[in-house]
């Protein structure tokens, strides 16, 4: 994200949240950039969700969008309105442009959470290249007044079901910052597979990941036994 886009998200957020909140927030945010950088990467084979389905709650209902004339008014809005708007607003149509899906789940008809998936490749650079069955799974977010009823870890497993009944050979990758505990909480509780802890780094501007851990993309361990997947230490993401 560029200089100009950070700080027009930031002054936006001050007008909207005061400069106590403000402050708090981007004292978080030099944290997370300075010390926790590494990400921890998951897999889920998309063959082995056909049973994976879960019954939501009758007060539940969930949605898949793949473009953007599909987003309803006040959906859009509960999306963009709690930052940068132009820039949320940007973001969603490149995505829909890209192919990406935005499944929505709601609560009574009201925007509850909702996240993204694209096949085949990333919006961002990544960790390795994927395959053309691969689904990236990104930006998942659950709005405050929700959170605490796991209905993150509901809307996850619902796509993987729903991605497993229309593409059986592929696998779904998805990640969270290490710090992150709630998100990793979240997605263990999913049928999604720790694959490794990522560093992305570079070296004469030429863009690196080192792995940590037993498991590496090129690896294969248990089931994870496709070998299409190769090394990402000394190649550029997404290359």
């Amino acid at each position: 994200m560029g200089i100009a886009n950070s700080i027009s998200r930031l002054t936006d957020y001050y007008r909207r949240h005061g400069l106590v909140t403000t402050f708090r927030r981007a004292g978080l945010a030099v944290k997370r950039a300075v010390f926790a950088n590494r990400m921890v990467v998951f897999y889920c084979d998309l063959a082995g969700q056909l049973t994976s389905a879960v019954v939501l709650p009758s007060s539940l209902t969930m949605d898949r969008l793949r473009s953007e004339a599909e987003l309803r008014g006040p959906d859009l809005l509960a999306m963009t309105r709690f930052w940068n708007p132009k820039q949320a607003h940007r973001n969603i149509r490149e995505r829909f442009e890209l192919g990406a899906s935005l499944w929505l789940i709601k609560s009574e008809d009201q925007l509850a959470g909702y996240g993204w998936s694209l096949q085949g490749r990333t919006v961002e650079p990544y960790y390795f290249p994927l395959g053309k069955d691969d689904i990236h799974l990104f930006d998942f977010h659950v709005f405050p007044q929700y959170r605490g009823r796991g209905i993150n870890p509901l809307l996850v497993t619902q796509i993987l079901h729903n991605l497993g009944a229309a593409n059986c050979g592929g696998r779904a990758f998805i990640e969270a910052a290490e710090w992150n505990e709630a998100q990793l909480s979240s997605l263990r509780k999913t049928p999604f597979r720790q694959l490794g802890l990522a560093r992305p780094f570079s070296i004469f501007g030429r863009a690196f990941v080192s792995w940590k851990g037993n498991i590496t993309p090129q690896q294969t361990v248990g089931d994870l036994e496709r070998k299409d997947v190769p090394a990402a230490v000394g190649r550029p993401p997404g290359e």
